[in-house]
């Protein structure tokens, strides 16, 4: 796929994702992949007692298999004629992408927050993190939302949309597969801290320069919305680290410079506090508005983002 083809493929994927967003009338590439997860974890489970090799096995299984088939699949439409090779790749890319599904879950849960539904907004939040939210009042439900956002960011627009600049919808899709497989393995318990343990690491390097370049096009929708560009890139220097994750922390804080709040902070998951640090320490608690604020961040950050990669790959047509 040459340069000056993708600089036109990456925005038409991108108005889809406007245009549709996650749609459950069709099948999704995503909901695949979690069933092939999911289905051929406890084959790889019995191919070492091992289970950090085997876990390995299983990641590096899906993730290349998903390269290949997805490589495969836009070869033989391109065979069929160019056009439609393209319109395929266009459609892969776009099931990658996930701006208008996080900023629509993100709106329903503010809207059950301004009509008072404080009970519907914590069983909608608990949809979309991994932390125990019983106890959740208006304020914390408010700052779990925008933390999504922010985190969301980069694995449902940032990251995939550099890895589909680099290598087209094969890459893209791979690095979904390797998203998807963190997120349903990848985790610190009895059952998964030893199989998991590959995918965690995949899945903190494929972001790890995603995390970081996505500080430039929050700081820039910052600046744009509310002048707070500096503010947002010196939050996120300063406290980006502060976080569990090597990656998460990065966009966090730059939308708490961005909107002048605090997140993070101790949570408790499966009944245990973990004592987390805070990101944006000096900054006042989050409230219901702030969520509106970080949607309109993070699309104008998308918008952006693709910005520059079009610009980057148009260049790379007149090297």
């Amino acid at each position: 796929m040459v340069p000056c083809t993708l600089a036109v493929i990456l925005p038409a994927a991108f108005v889809l994702d406007l245009i549709f967003g996650d749609s459950h009338s069709f099948p999704h590439p995503v909901r695949w992949m979690g069933r092939a997860i999911a289905a051929l974890e406890p084959r790889f489970r019995k191919v070492s007692s091992n289970l950090v090799l085997a876990g390995a096995a299983h990641a590096v299984t899906l993730i290349t298999g998903t390269w290949l088939l997805t490589y495969l699949i836009i070869a033989a439409a391109a065979a069929v004629h160019p056009w439609f090779g393209y319109g395929i790749e266009i459609i892969m890319i776009y099931f990658c992408i996930a701006a208008r599904s996080l900023q629509d879950a993100a709106l329903e849960i503010r809207e059950s927050l301004v009509q008072n539904r404080v009970d519907e907004a914590r069983q909608q939040v608990a949809m979309v993190v991994g932390r125990d939210v019983a106890h959740y009042n208006a304020e914390d439900i408010a700052r779990a939302v925008v933390e999504t956002v922010a985190e969301n960011l980069v694995d449902g627009v940032t990251a995939p949309l550099l890895f589909a600049a680099l290598g087209g919808a094969p890459l893209a899709m791979a690095y979904k597969m390797a998203n998807t497989l963190d997120s349903m393995v990848g985790y610190k318990n009895e059952s998964y801290i030893k199989f998991g343990q590959a995918a965690a690491r995949i899945d903190d390097i494929v972001n790890y320069i995603p995390a970081r370049l996505s500080i430039l096009a929050v700081a820039l929708a910052s600046q744009i919305l509310a002048g707070t560009g500096e503010r947002s890139v010196k939050t996120a220097i300063r406290e980006g680290a502060h976080h569990s994750s090597p990656n998460a922390g990065f966009a966090e804080a730059a939308f708490a410079g961005a909107l002048c709040v605090k997140l993070n902070g101790p949570n408790y998951y499966q009944g245990r506090l973990v004592d987390k640090p805070y990101i944006g320490v000096r900054f006042g608690r989050a409230e219901t508005a702030h969520i509106r604020k970080a949607c309109d961040i993070m699309l104008l950050s998308s918008v952006s983002w693709l910005a520059m990669l079009v610009i980057a790959e148009m260049g790379a047509c007149f090297l």
